[in-house]
C-alpha cells in the first residue's frame, strides 16, 4: 500500500470507497483517513461479459463484485462517509468532481453519449450510498458528514479543450478531448507537490502510455488540448491505430471487404502491435526489439517516434514554453521506450518526470477527501449544458 493521504502536508479524515468497473475487470479500494486498508481486483470472464447484454445484466454482476469486496474484508455499511466511483460516458463535462445526481444516471444507464463498462461506477455508487443511508437510519446512526453521497472526479471525457483546437478542415467534424484525465490529473498533482507547489501556475505536457497512449497540455490546471484516446486522433498504440490517412481509410469502408464493426476494431482494440503481432502487451514487443528481429525493431522506433511527434506538436500550444514532460501509465515502466522518447525530446523541456503505472483509484480518492475536507466544491451534472459551480 502507498503512504497515507495528505491535503498540503496534513492528515485527512473520512472512510471513503472507491469503485472502478473496466471492460473486464472491477476495482475496489477501502481508505480509512487517508490510508488504504484494503484493495482488490475481481476479473470478470470474457463470457460472463458478453452474456450481460444490457446496463441492468451488467450492474447484477458488478453488485456482486462489490459486495463480495465489502464482504470478505468485513467493511460494514455504516461506516461508509462517501462513495468515488470512476466517471463514466457523458458529455459535456468538464474536469473535476460531480456528485452523482438524476441527470448523470439517465445518460449512463441509457448509453447516450457512448457504452463503456466506466458507466456503471457511478450508478453503483450512487446505490450503494443510498442503501448505505437507509442502513443507518433503521440502526439510528447519523454519518458524520451527513448522508453518505456519491460522486466521480476528472471523467475520461472531460473537456475544456479552447475552441481554435476544436476545428479539423472538415465543418461537420469537431475535435473533442479524451485523454486519461484522472490520472493525469493526478500526476500533475504529485509533480507539484514533489517540486513544492501548491499554486498550479504551470506548462506542464503529460504523456500516459497504456493500452491506449494520450498526451495531454495542461496550461496552469487546464488541459487546453489533448490527443483523442479513442477516435484515431493520436499516436499508434499497443491496441490502436492512431491517426489513419483519411483517403485510404475511406477506401477501406466501401471496399466491400469489412463491415463497420471490423474497421472500427481495426481501429480500436485490434490496431497497434495487435495488428502487427496480435498482442498489446509492449513487453513482449520489446524484447523482441532488443533481440534484433527486423519487424519488432521497426514497429517499436515507429512507435517512440509516434508518440514524439505528438508530443512535440503539443508545445507549439503554449509557444514552446513548457515547464515539464511527464511519463505516466503501465508502459513507463520501461526505461527502453522512456529513454528513447526522451532522446527525441528531451531538448523541449526543462524537466522531465517519471511516474509509472496508474492509480485511478488512490486518484479517486484524493479527490473524495478534498471533498470531505471542504476543499472541493462538487459541480453539478446537466446533461445538456456546462454548469461551472
Amino acid at each position: 500500500m502507498e503512504g497515507a493521504i495528505t491535503l498540503n502536508s496534513k492528515p485527512v479524515e473520512g472512510n471513503i470507497l472507491v469503485i472502478n468497473t473496466g471492460s473486464t475487470s472491477s476495482k475496489f479500494g477501502y481508505y480509512k483517513d487517508g490510508v488504504q486498508v484494503c484493495g482488490s481486483q475481481i476479473d470478470h470472464s470474457k463470457a460472463e461479459i458478453e452474456k450481460a447484454t444490457d446496463f441492468s445484466a451488467q450492474l447484477a454482476i458488478r453488485n456482486a463484485a462489490v459486495s463480495k469486496f465489502l464482504e470478505e474484508n468485513h467493511i460494514p455499511l455504516e461506516e461508509i462517509d462517501l462513495i468515488m466511483g470512476r466517471g463514466g460516458q457523458m458529455r459535456p463535462i468538464l474536469p473535476g468532481v460531480y456528485s452523482v445526481n438524476a441527470d448523470m444516471r439517465e445518460v449512463l444507464i441509457s448509453y447516450r453519449d457512448g457504452k463503456h463498462a466506466s458507466s456503471l461506477s457511478p450508478v453503483m455508487a450512487d446505490d450503494l450510498a443510498g442503501e448505505i443511508n437507509n442502513v443507518r437510519k433503521a440502526k439510528g446512526i447519523k454519518g458524520r458528514y451527513g448522508e453518505c453521497k456519491a460522486y466521480i472526479a476528472d471523467s475520461t471525457t472531460s473537456d475544456e479543450m479552447l475552441p481554435e483546437y476544436r476545428l479539423y478542415g472538415v465543418p461537420e467534424f469537431k475535435r473533442e478531448s479524451l485523454y486519461h484525465a484522472l490520472n493525469s490529473r493526478a500526476v500533475v498533482r504529485k509533480y507539484l507537490a514533489d517540486i513544492g507547489f501548491e499554486k498550479n501556475n504551470k506548462n506542464i505536457i503529460v504523456c500516459h502510455m497504456g493500452g491506449g497512449v494520450t498526451i495531454s497540455m495542461h496550461q496552469n490546471g487546464r488541459v487546453i488540448d489533448s490527443t483523442h484516446g479513442l477516435d484515431g486522433d493520436g499516436p499508434i498504440t499497443p491496441e490502436r491505430s492512431g491517426t489513419c490517412p483519411a483517403l485510404p481509410l475511406v477506401e477501406m469502408c466501401f471496399s466491400g471487404k469489412y463491415t463497420e464493426k471490423e474497421i472500427r476494431n481495426k481501429i480500436v482494440g485490434g490496431g497497434g502491435a495487435v495488428a502487427y503481432f496480435g498482442t498489446n502487451d509492449m513487453r513482449v514487443v520489446e524484447a523482441k526489439a532488443k533481440e534484433g528481429v527486423p519487424e519488432y525493431k521497426l514497429f517499436m522506433e515507429a512507435f517512440v517516434l509516434n508518440i514524439a511527434k505528438y508530443i512535440a506538436a503539443l508545445t507549439v500550444d503554449v509557444y514552446g514554453k513548457v515547464d515539464a514532460l511527464l511519463f505516466t501509465g503501465g508502459i513507463a515502466y520501461s526505461k527502453y521506450i522512456t529513454d528513447a522518447i526522451i532522446k527525441r525530446v528531451g531538448h523541449l523541456f526543462p524537466d522531465i518526470r517519471i511516474y509509472p503505472g496508474e492509480n485511478e483509484i488512490r486518484s479517486l480518492a484524493e479527490n473524495g477527501y478534498m471533498v470531505l475536507s471542504g476543499k472541493v466544491k462538487a459541480k453539478t451534472y446537466n446533461k445538456n449544458k456546462l454548469i461551472e459551480d
